[in-house]
């Protein structure tokens, strides 16, 4: 990663927020992870989705965005 620009940076860290976003406890997948599965307002996931786009969590480490509940 050294060799990306600030922006371009910006971008991957972005990107693995959001992958590590969709690692949530679905119910489908309840059955390996014996984690309950939890439903998410359609709304609640966009605005969370453009709130990782936008910038407004760059201070939080992508962590934070694994399996929230």
């Amino acid at each position: 990663m050294d060799e990306l620009s600030e922006d371009d940076k910006l971008t991957v860290a972005r990107a693995r927020k959001i992958q590590r976003f969709l690692s949530q406890p679905f119910h489908v997948a309840e059955v390996f992870t014996g984690a309950p599965g939890k439903y998410v307002e359609l709304k609640a996931s966009i605005t969370s989705f453009q709130g990782v786009l936008d910038g407004k969590y760059d201070d939080l480490p992508e962590q934070s965005f694994y399996m929230c509940r």
